[in-house]
């Protein structure tokens, strides 16, 4: 496979706007996975196998908190959700790279436990910005899978900018009161602790909300793939400080959530990809099958192309962050607009060649469509990081 082998420029597609992965260093990025982290791939998926696809993933889609307890308390047995943090804050000391692989493999499954949100996101946060204390108090349980966490970050009007958003806490810094909005918070239907951005002093701010705070409101939604989550208004709620940053700042302590998307994203992708090819061989149409039809290949050959241009950026980016290289930012970047790019056309193509049942809840075709869907959007969609990227580019 291409990232068994250095990988030249070709890999990355003829996209102008992704230029940046043609540069001379791209070529001499070796792509392939450790042992290790084949061993952590194919663990991950024999536990995906056995545990029961996409009729798993109904059953729980119409349940009150959306994912299994019990599977979580084996993710912590695992160590899965340990992994992204280091040896002295308790965990495993991994790399974003073998969150890159670990998320892969559970896309591939299509897993509903909220990994990405709470070890992932509010994990990665926390790790990044809270104090010695809060991480002593916070963070063992977190990794233990006795706590559930939500990032609350998107407003109504507010769009992906960080900074533009009107929830704010006043009050003494050792005592603050939040109050405002947010919306669209995933896991925030049993989150045990909440992550909130807001102003402090005119200041861009990350403060910490225990949930069974006296003035929240959760007004609970399902999201287009069935993910839980809630919408939050905070009413002069009690709040601590965790940090005031700056936009770069947080969008840099959330690279291991943009790597985590992108792997979860290509998994499912490949799933795609594999299910519409095993479709293609046994659906027949004039006395063979549809899959001997040169232009149906052509289409599959496309979405193979595609999987791969999303996977020589994801490895891209997850090996620039990991060395903190300055062009990780762009990487990240670029990656995410591919991602949105090549999520679209495979879930269109993989509906198309399935024809009317491609939607259906019998099959995971309709499911995984959905979760790219979401995962396109979550932090920033294509337009906005395209944005970024070019930001990035022009600095």
């Amino acid at each position: 496979m291409a990232r068994n082998k250095t990988v030249g420029t070709d890999c990355f597609g003829e996209s102008a706007l992704l230029a940046w992965a043609k540069i001379p260093e791209c070529a001499h990025v070796d792509f392939s996975l450790t042992d290790e982290q084949v061993l952590l791939r194919e663990s991950v998926g024999k536990y995906i196998q056995d545990a029961g696809g996409v009729e798993r993933h109904r059953k729980l889609a119409v349940t009150e908190i959306g994912f299994d307890p019990a599977a979580w308390a084996t993710f912590a047995e695992l160590g899965w959700l340990a992994l992204p943090f280091s040896e002295e804050q308790g965990g495993l000391g991994g790399s974003v790279t073998d969150l890159m692989v670990l998320s892969e493999a559970l896309g591939r499954g299509l897993v509903r436990e909220p990994y990405l949100h709470t070890a992932v996101t509010c994990g990665g946060l926390l790790a990044a910005f809270a104090s010695e204390e809060q991480k002593q108090l916070y963070l063992p349980p977190l990794i233990n899978g006795e706590a559930q966490w939500a990032f609350a970050f998107a407003e109504q009007s507010g769009g992906y900018a960080w900074d533009k958003i009107t929830t704010s806490a006043g009050g003494e810094l050792a005592s603050l009161f939040l109050n405002g909005a947010k919306i669209t918070a995933l896991n925030a239907q049993i989150a045990d602790h909440f992550l909130v951005t807001a102003m402090v002093d005119h200041e861009l701010a990350l403060l910490l909300v225990d949930g069974d705070s006296p003035g929240i409101t959760r007004t609970c939604f399902t999201a287009v793939d069935g993910s839980k989550g809630a919408h939050l208004e905070f009413d002069a709620v009690a709040a601590t400080l965790v940090c005031k940053l700056t936009v770069n700042e947080l969008e840099s302590a959330l690279a291991p959530a943009l790597i985590a998307i992108g792997g979860e994203s290509l998994g499912a992708m490949q799933v795609l990809l594999e299910a519409t090819v095993e479709y293609c061989k046994t659906r027949e149409q004039f006395g063979q099958p549809i899959g001997k039809f040169q232009a149906l290949q052509h289409r599959m050959a496309d979405m193979y192309l595609k999987i791969e241009e999303t996977r020589s950026l994801l490895y891209y980016a997850a090996i620039l962050t990991d060395e903190g290289d300055d062009q990780a930012a762009a990487a990240r970047a670029g990656m995410k607009v591919k991602l949105a790019e090549a999520g679209r056309f495979i879930s269109h193509e993989a509906v198309q060649l399935h024809g009317g049942i491609g939607m259906t809840d019998e099959l995971i075709v309709g499911h995984l469509f959905k979760r790219l869907l979401l995962l396109s959007k979550l932090f920033g969609d294509g337009d906005y990081h395209m944005e970024r990227y070019l930001a990035q580019r022009a600095a």
